[in-house]
């Protein structure tokens, strides 16, 4: 008994010390969800969304629980860009809803995430370094997340307003990216444990935002779609570079040990995929959606070995 006892309270004291870059598990979750979704797993893709909302639901009381008895760590916490995964989480799986026409839960989701990007990109701009890890590309990522969220529901509701916000979202999220990337510390494709493979998933982000205005009716034949078009093709090109610079990377210094930023290495796998599968219907690009369902599956793969992994941990941690 006491043995059992022990064990709850240590996997207790490793959630509740659990960084923000915890996130990211319910983001590489999410993005994998959806992308079963566009492939029409659906038992398998509502399987995982239960996961990344239950790991959602737990994070946000963790997160309230430290507002409002932990303030002093609260506010270290803020000031570090893998706060703004809390964003991004909760613009991924208010995605999913919304692609599923539960726009109630989307446009809630949506609403939350507006409230809680403006505090905490702030505090995280005012705090950037340089030679950052893999998670300073975390601004473009949470803005990009409002973009496909926003650009999702605009379909989907009457009203078109949300288009242009989108298009703003869309158009920041890029112009965070250079300022962004001047401060990776470009040794951490050598040395990173998964967090740099968020620079390629930052452009995918991009381009599946791009995919969501492409699709907003009143804007088809106009310059403004030609000029989202070419833009949204060129930042899936980068993005697929990255990729396979990535795995370059990957394979000529590995670090095969399991490591909680490991799940920021199955997000950008799967935003890839969902990118180039979303970009093939979007631009009317058929022979893509062969590559995006390989990807996709590598993608799952990966979120399959790191689940592994990080059952072990918690194994091993309880004993």
């Amino acid at each position: 008994m006491g043995d059992r006892a022990a064990a709850e309270d240590g996997l207790a004291g490793w959630w509740t010390e659990l960084p923000p870059g915890a996130g990211t598990a319910v983001m590489a979750t999410g993005i994998v969800s959806i992308g079963l979704h566009l492939v029409g797993q659906e038992a398998f893709s509502w399987t995982l969304l239960v996961l990344a909302a239950a790991s959602w639901l737990a994070l946000a009381v963790d997160f309230a629980r430290r507002l409002l008895r932990d303030w002093d760590r609260w506010e270290g916490e803020a000031d570090t860009p893998p706060a703004l995964n809390a964003v991004a989480a909760t613009t991924l799986l208010g995605t999913w809803f919304a692609l599923q026409g539960w726009s109630g839960i989307a446009i809630a989701a949506l609403v939350v995430a507006v409230l809680i990007w403006p505090v905490l990109l702030t505090a995280v701009v005012r705090h950037w370094q340089r030679r950052s890890p893999g998670t300073v590309f975390l601004v473009c990522v949470a803005t990009q997340g409002l973009a496909v969220l926003g650009g999702t529901l605009a379909l989907s509701l009457p009203s078109g307003w949300l288009a242009w916000p989108t298009l703003g979202c869309f158009a920041l999220g890029l112009a965070l990216y250079p300022v962004a990337f001047v401060r990776f510390d470009l040794g951490q494709m050598r040395s990173g444990a998964g967090e740099q493979w968020v620079a390629g998933g930052t452009l995918a982000i991009s381009a599946l935002a791009g995919t969501k205005l492409l699709a907003v009716p009143a804007w088809r034949n106009t310059a403004l779609h030609d000029a989202l078009r070419p833009l949204t093709l060129v930042t899936l090109a980068l993005s697929l570079c990255w990729y396979a610079a990535l795995v370059f990377t990957e394979a000529r210094w590995p670090r095969p040990r399991y490591d909680m930023r490991r799940w920021a290495t199955v997000f950008p796998m799967g935003m890839t995929a969902v990118a180039t599968l979303s970009v093939a219907d979007a631009a009317a690009i058929g022979w893509l959606r062969t590559p995006g369902q390989v990807l996709l599956w590598v993608a799952v793969a990966a979120w399959v070995l790191t689940l592994v992994g990080l059952v072990r941990h918690l194994a091993a941690y309880s004993r």
